[in-house]
């Protein structure tokens, strides 16, 4: 099936690299107007080129997710460049190189503020474009740190993402499912993604053996959880993003959808 976003105008964040830049093409193939927002220009200038190399239809803008007046200035601009939003992906974020209890205050306040509060400022300011054009759809990014627990043992061996990480996820699945119940009678539906090992940039930085992009140091404890062997790719995630941005998924909001290989350890 092709076109399933056809006439569609998406607004992605973090579109630059990884995740977000899969999910970029893959709307831009299936016709959707697609709009990259991003801190890191060229890498989003990039992204924007390679989809219109390909004879997608993009633009990048600059946008700090964290700063409220950089969202709103983005959103509108989008809106005026097209005239519509009706899919936005929330999918900006990162942790931080601490752990609880040694987690400055600043470093945790960063964190929940472009994890979470960049959700709420991107999807506020996008909601009335959305209302205009008579229904929509949000996919916002979470993570299976917001629905698992540690151990001391796994903690020790594989060391784990900061504490705000964990939090600011925990706290965008909460706002998914209250986003979802005001935007029911709007027809904007809202949910959510929870990926696991996903083989990024983001996640083979600085790891064990990154030469070839292979392996992470998350790897061994997400291969002793997974049911289903090896690394998720940015695509797999893409393909769950895309269809929560189509009429396909219409009978489905609130939700938070995981993309794991079966990873049992979470609630």
């Amino acid at each position: 099936m092709a076109n399933r976003l056809d006439g569609k105008v998406a607004v992605i964040t973090g579109g630059n690299s990884g995740i977000g830049e899969g999910t970029a093409h893959l709307f831009a193939e299936e016709g959707a107007k697609v709009v990259i927002m991003a801190r890191r220009e060229e890498q989003g200038r990039t992204v924007e080129a390679a989809i219109k190399a390909k004879g997608g239809e993009a633009t990048f803008i600059a946008c700090d997710v964290g700063d409220e007046a950089s969202v709103n200035s983005a959103v509108q601009k989008a809106a005026d460049i097209y005239g519509a939003i009706h899919v936005l992906f929330n999918n900006a974020g990162g942790g931080g190189p601490s752990h609880f209890p040694n987690e400055p205050s600043e470093e945790f306040s960063r964190v929940i503020n472009t994890n979470l509060n960049g959700t709420l400022y991107v999807t506020q300011a996008a909601w009335s474009h959305m209302v205009k054009a008579g229904g929509g759809a949000v996919i916002n990014m979470s993570s299976v740190a917001a629905a698992r627990g540690t151990s001391p043992y796994f903690h020790e061996k594989f060391g784990s993402t900061s504490s705000s990480y964990w939090a600011a996820k925990a706290g965008v699945d909460a706002m998914t499912r209250y986003m979802a119940g005001i935007g029911g009678p709007d027809k904007i539906r809202v949910n959510g993604v929870r990926p696991g090992q996903i083989m990024t940039p983001g996640a083979t930085r600085g790891t064990i053996t990154d030469a070839d992009g292979g392996h992470h140091a998350f790897e061994g404890m997400f291969e002793m959880m997974q049911m289903i062997e090896g690394p998720g790719y940015p695509i797999d995630v893409a393909n769950l993003v895309l269809f929560l941005a189509t009429d396909e998924s219409r009978f489905i909001t609130s939700q938070i959808i995981n993309i794991d290989g079966g990873t049992p350890v979470k609630i």
